[in-house]
């Protein structure tokens, strides 16, 4: 199979409209048109990570964290950067990154990281994206109403962020037509009076969703041509948002907390930022990578601990100021997306019969050693 048609699949559930304005998300290094056998997942892409991709003939590196962040200034191979860089083409390894677009996706890396902590009552948290939502008003006859119904469902014909899923509205109704002579209708004979019993399928359908709702609207109706409708509503969007807001089952102490979180995340250490280690807390915000600057909004939200990574030195007075615990369990937290990308290429490797295997990178990728 080419690349494209994994990354196309995968821009489906995480667009490159998502990303922040300056994450340089997507393609790094190769062709799109490159044929790929075996896809290998990781957070960052490192030279021990590529050696590694040689080793297990891997031909396609999906990573969270792009490899080309900052442009080469040069191509001195004396540079381990420069180095790896070579190294990547000269074994024909096509390199993929998706960043912020990741962390702001429904389902994706902070929603992984809420899942971690088993946070219920989750919502979004910093706003980052809004997303036009469209109401399809379908006319199908009632007989073929469910299997429509289903189809355009699973296609993604439904509003997402909502506690409900395959939520859609349907009345019945009866349908009076004559088909023109000539005609050759579904239903019916041409010439004469005809009645069917009619079902109106009403749906909310994100942007993302509408281009594969309307191709299986077409491809599943009964009619050659279907009768639908498309409205925008204009007092209606889909917020994407990074990391999230949740509940633990019960309060716990910060320092329980921070315990909780190095067992979560698998880390042997990191840093608690509080004024009292035994305050009780329960509503916590999480956000993958360098959130320190969204502690704010965090207090602002209601939340009684934050978790995430690279608090700066100064920012951390204002943490303590604010009286806002804050555990800072690093950046590598986000790791979790390599067994996570894997479960989901794999099932979508089922679900399209692509012939490419899954390889999950096993390299710790974690610069800090906690003595």
């Amino acid at each position: 199979m080419k690349a494209k048609e994994l990354v196309e699949q995968f821009e489906k559930f995480a667009p490159k409209k998502l990303a922040m304005q300056t994450d340089p998300a997507g393609l790094q290094i190769g062709s799109l048109d490159s044929d790929i056998h075996k896809v290998m997942t990781t957070l960052d892409v490192r030279p021990e990570v590529v050696d590694e991709a040689i080793e297990n003939n891997v031909d396609f590196i999906f990573a969270h964290h792009p490899v080309m962040f900052r442009p080469a200034k040069n191509l001195d191979l004396s540079d381990p950067q420069n180095a790896m860089y070579a190294k990547i083409i000269a074994h024909h390894i096509t390199v993929y990154a998706a960043h912020t677009n990741l962390d702001s996706a429904d389902g994706g890396m902070n929603d992984w990281l809420a899942a971690a902590l088993k946070l219920t009552n989750v919502s979004g948290f910093v706003p980052e994206y809004d997303e036009s939502v469209f109401r399809l008003t379908v006319q199908v006859p009632k007989v073929y109403a469910t299997a429509v119904r289903m189809s355009l469902v699973d296609a993604g014909a439904q509003a997402s962020g909502t506690q409900y899923s395959g939520y859609t509205y349907e009345i019945d109704g009866t349908v009076y037509y004559v088909p023109k002579a000539g005609a050759d209708p579904t239903m019916g004979t041409a010439g004469e009076p005809n009645e069917i019993e009619d079902s109106r399928l009403e749906f909310e359908v994100p942007e993302k969703n509408l281009h594969q709702v309307l191709r299986t609207l077409n491809d599943v109706h009964p009619l050659e041509k279907p009768l639908y409708n498309l409205i925008q509503l204009a007092d209606k969007k889909h917020h994407y948002t990074m990391g999230r807001l949740g509940d633990l089952s019960e309060p716990m102490a910060v320092k329980d907390f921070a315990e909780y979180c190095k067992q979560v995340f698998h880390v042997s250490g990191l840093r608690v930022i509080a004024r009292d280690l035994e305050q009780p807390v329960q509503r916590v915000a999480v956000l993958g990578g360098d959130g320190g600057k969204f502690f704010p909004l965090a207090k602002q939200k209601g939340a009684d601990v934050y978790v995430t990574g690279d608090v700066y030195y100064h920012t951390g007075h204002d943490m303590l100021a604010a009286n806002l615990p804050v555990i800072d369990p690093g950046h590598h937290i986000e790791a979790i997306c390599i067994p996570r990308l894997a479960e989901m290429f794999k099932r979508w490797s089922a679900e399209n019969n692509w012939s490419i295997d899954i390889y999950q990178s096993t390299i710790n990728t974690d610069p800090y050693t906690f003595m």
